[in-house]
């Protein structure tokens, strides 16, 4: 399972990789040679992507790696640092373009070249149709990482867009519109960074333990309930690693029972909740005793 889905998740990443290298190079060349600042900003976009694409990847290896002594929960955590790294990148990458674009509105036009928006149409076909292959196998893999790779095309196909709008004006909109190259350049980098944003938050909250949503983890204690000798689900506490899921729980059982028998309990409840969750990768089971109005105080 780890290493079947390792490899999708790779072959995800290096796709993306491959479409950047040669979207850059196409863009930056057409850019420059056809007087285009958004098309050019486009390019530098997909270069970034080409760096953001190393970063998943590396995290993607080191999520794989089995537990080791310095590491006993394994090394899942890479994925949300490497998904974190992305939206860093983006929106970093979103506020120098804001900048460079706004430096250079002020200063002499040149019409961009009709051809720049044939490079930008397929550039958007091509991030639009990437983005949806990676977000579905981001969705059926779990992986942040991969879905913020998977983001990080879509906002390529928004800056290819609002690109090619601005060419678009600065080539038939008059005079008025001579600049509307430069102020999509900065339109578009604004939607990067507002992507970013929202790339940001889940992968932070995965580092700082947050909790899965509150179904998941009603779901969790309902299985544990259902097991036999189980009085209770006094407490569950559930926190995520990469695409595996640790969870600490109390429960409680007949106050009488001797220690063996405790002992069973928690381990068919763990048997049993990694068997209906399999990205459940461990339950700890702390045993206690149910108190009510026929049991004596313990």
């Amino acid at each position: 399972m780890n290493q079947e889905r390792f490899k999708k998740s790779r072959r995800a990443v290096f796709l993306g990789l491959a479409v950047n290298l040669v979207l850059a190079a196409l863009k930056f060349s057409a850019g420059w040679t056809g007087h285009s600042y958004a098309l050019l900003a486009d390019a530098v976009d997909s270069i970034a992507d080409l760096f953001s694409s190393l970063v998943v990847w590396r995290g993607l290896v080191v999520a794989a790696a089995p537990a080791d002594p310095e590491h006993p929960y394994g090394h899942g955590k890479a994925e949300p640092i490497a998904a974190a790294i992305v939206a860093g990148m983006l929106i970093v990458a979103a506020f120098s373009l804001m900048a460079q674009a706004g430096q250079a509105a002020f200063t002499p036009h040149t019409r961009p070249e009709k051809y720049t928006l044939l490079v930008l149409a397929a550039s958007l076909v091509a991030k639009e149709l990437l983005f949806r292959f990676v977000a579905r196998q981001a969705a059926a893999l779990d992986n942040l990482a991969v879905r913020a790779e998977a983001w990080h095309h879509r906002s390529d196909a928004f800056v290819s867009l609002a690109a090619a709008i601005g060419i678009a004006l600065s080539l038939w909109g008059g005079p008025a519109f001579v600049a509307a190259d430069k102020i999509a350049a900065i339109a578009a980098a604004a939607i990067i960074a507002w992507n970013g944003w929202n790339l940001m938050r889940p992968p932070l909250d995965e580092l700082m333990d947050a909790s899965p949503d509150r179904d998941f983890v009603a779901r969790i204690k309902s299985t544990a309930s259902l097991t036999h000798g189980v009085i209770r689900v006094e407490k569950c506490v559930v926190r995520k690693a990469g695409f595996q899921f640790f969870v600490d729980m109390h429960v409680e059982v007949d106050p009488f029972i001797n220690v063996l028998a405790a002992h069973a309990i928690a381990h068919h409840v763990k048997d049993r909740v990694r068997e209906e969750f399999p990205n459940v990768h461990d339950v700890l089971v702390h045993i206690e005793p149910a108190r009510n109005q026929d049991s004596p105080s313990i």
